[in-house]
């Protein structure tokens, strides 16, 4: 008998992989049985990624679904495993260092073994305080080393990195090709390297189905000495997915490896049920396009975890764009036109940003600026002329070092900027909070949690928290549902099969919902990530003319440069503009939050704000109006 080889199945991935939302809690613990009995996981994928953040849009209790959804796991002594991503936690953004610590602990209490951190920008720095802070709560730290494939990704660039994780106490390493771009023989030399100068240490494979490598590449992986493979299984493999139980069970046990048998009734009661979920609501969420390969992803090489988010902003980005095209009677674009426009805008912007490998959240953040350089040069615009906050976080070395050369321009353009490049540790900048977030709560007459397990979610997840408390999040969600089902039901009623549509919902609609005996009137739409749904409250205070400015052409107002969300500030610190405020050129108005990323709007001259016309958190259009200054 060859040697064993163990199979972890990525249940929550193989959802947020195809579209946004994971199951509800009760249907995880249906599931949960099933998974067992089919008698071949030595692993289970239970959490972490977006798992907290989907739970919370439903208006349901995460740490409450964490729990029930491993016991069942633990019992049977299959190991659990989630995802984390090192300075950024379970989010998009930055954690304190003691909210990350708390993390580790609560999620070891709930019933989770290992914990897989990885960094988007392989900064070792970040992977290894979370390796630090994984094993003082008592976790199975695995480090992930998120594979790209560059001049700069070289296999001995990769064995080094490993070397520095296992020297700094890894338990395990994970390869983590998010992107399913790693070319077989080349990851197998990495694995080779990494099992010459270590035995024993447990190493396991994660790759995506995308573009087409995976099954060759898990081959290669296997045989030059990997111990586990993540896999998915029907109807939620392939696609921008994982590769299927099934078909990588038949090629290792063909090659001779030790692999268990599948229990195939309790298979086909897994998939029977999975099935089930997606056709209860969860299909409502799932892009069809992100069932499908496409090597066309060997280019640009985009993660097949955002595909679902890359599409919803195409739609959305494709809407708006076109409408400036029609009101300037230019020719439209197609939704591939900018597709492929899109994949070779990344990749001519990659190298020059410095190579950071393409995964949440950098992965959005070359997009998005991709994204952004397109639509600004359809309209006569300068590449680089508008650039989030948050991708010159990550150009400047604010989230860690970038692992190649920024482009002299790029350079160039922060030193115009008057941007200042950040060399110190990437925690330094974010002080602990976890006070600020216990005085919140005690002022609410919230309680802490089994463990401090609600006061970690809050502090995590700050928004999203407080709209489940409120019940705006249950609300905003059931109101989507609503409107996805009543799409279904107008097409369905047609005779019509909708092949085409993305099933994000990315048009807004309102909606009165009640939770629990209060009415929300709410405004739903999908922005395509997994931090999911947002809602506003409605106020029509502005509705004196189709910008709201009420003050018959006096003043001069400022538009916004793109759709969003407007928000007045991004920072608790910030001070947000007021009526009669005195600015100066370059001052802040506020920012346009789009596609994840924060966009600076400035006050092109100095004078006085006479009105605010928009709402925090109001939804924007290209050119409507902000403010109007005197």
């Amino acid at each position: 008998m060859g040697r064993k080889i163990g199979f972890s199945l990525l249940y929550r991935d193989m959802w947020q992989s195809a579209g946004k939302f994971v199951p509800r809690r009760d249907q995880l613990e249906r599931v949960a049985s099933a998974i067992i009995e089919m008698g071949c996981f030595d692993r289970v994928e239970t959490n972490g990624g977006g798992f907290e953040q989907i739970n919370l849009l439903f208006g349901e209790n995460p740490n409450k679904a964490v729990r029930a959804w491993t016991q069942p796991f633990n019992e049977a002594g299959i190991q659990t495993h989630m995802l984390e991503r090192a300075l950024n936690g379970i989010r998009m953004s930055p954690v304190p260092a003691d909210v990350r610590k708390l993390m580790f602990k609560v999620k070891k209490k709930q019933g989770t073994d290992i914990a897989r951190s990885f960094d988007g920008l392989n900064d070792p720095r970040n992977i290894i305080d979370s390796i630090k802070y994984a094993k003082e709560g008592g976790m199975i730290a695995q480090a992930a080393m998120s594979l790209t494939y560059s001049e700069i990704h070289t296999v001995e660039y990769y064995v080094d990195l490993a070397e520095q994780l296992i020297k700094a106490g890894a338990d395990e390493i994970c390869l983590k090709d998010m992107a399913g771009i790693a070319r077989p023989a080349w990851l197998g030399k990495i694995v080779k390297g990494i099992r010459e100068n270590h035995q024993d240490i447990p190493l396991q494979y994660h790759g995506h189905s995308g573009p087409g490598f995976s099954v060759a590449t898990l081959l290669e992986a296997a045989r030059a000495g990997v111990d586990y493979v993540d896999v998915a299984m029907e109807p939620l493999s392939w696609g921008t997915g994982h590769a299927d139980l099934l078909t990588i069970h038949a090629m290792l046990k063909d090659d001779g490896f030790n692999v268990p048998d599948i229990n195939m009734k309790a298979y086909m009661k897994v998939r029977k049920l999975t099935q089930e979920f997606i056709d209860d609501f969860l299909g409502h969420y799932i892009n069809p396009k992100n069932r499908q390969m496409n090597s066309l992803l060997i280019g640009p090489g985009l993660p097949g975890g955002m595909m679902g988010s890359l599409m919803a902003d195409l739609d959305a980005n494709l809407t708006s764009l076109n409408k400036w095209k029609v009101k300037r009677d230019e020719p439209e674009l197609s939704q591939d036109e900018l597709l492929i426009k899109l994949f070779e805008e990344v990749e001519y912007i990659w190298p020059k940003l410095g190579y950071p490998p393409l995964v949440t959240p950098f992965s959005q953040y070359v997009k998005n600026l991709a994204l952004m350089n397109i639509l600004q040069m359809e309209k006569g615009r300068e590449r680089w002329s508008m650039i989030a906050d948050n991708i010159w976080d990550m150009i400047l070395g604010k989230s860690g070092q970038v692992p190649g050369k920024l482009a002299p321009e790029i350079i160039e353009l922060a030193e115009k900027e008057g941007k200042e490049f950040f060399t110190g540790h990437p925690q330094e900048p974010y002080p602990d909070a976890l006070d600020s977030f216990r005085k919140e709560m005690d002022e609410n007459g919230w309680d802490y949690g089994e463990d401090d397990e609600e006061l970690m979610e809050l502090a995590m997840h700050p928004e999203q928290y407080r709209n489940y408390k409120s019940g705006k999040a249950k609300a905003a969600f059931e109101a989507d549902l609503q409107e996805k089902r009543n799409a279904q039901k107008s097409l369905d009623a047609a005779g019509i099969e909708d092949e085409t549509s993305d099933n994000c919902g990315c048009a807004s609609s309102k909606m009165n919902i009640n939770v629990n005996g209060e009415d929300f009137e709410v405004t739903v739409f999908c922005d395509g990530e997994e931090d999911g749904t947002r809602f506003s409250e409605t106020n029509s205070s502005n509705s004196e003319s189709p910008n709201g400015n009420g003050l018959n052409g006096k003043g001069e107002p400022v538009v916004s440069p793109l759709e969003g969300k407007f928000y007045f500030t991004k920072e608790a610190g910030e001070k947000p503009i007021k009526e009669g405020d005195r600015i100066k050129e370059g001052d802040i108005v506020g920012y346009i939050e789009a596609m994840k990323t924060y966009n600076a709007v400035r006050f092109d001259k100095e004078g006085v704000v006479k009105k605010i016309l928009k709402e925090n958190g109001s939804d924007v259009e290209e050119d409507d109006e902000l403010v109007v200054v005197l």
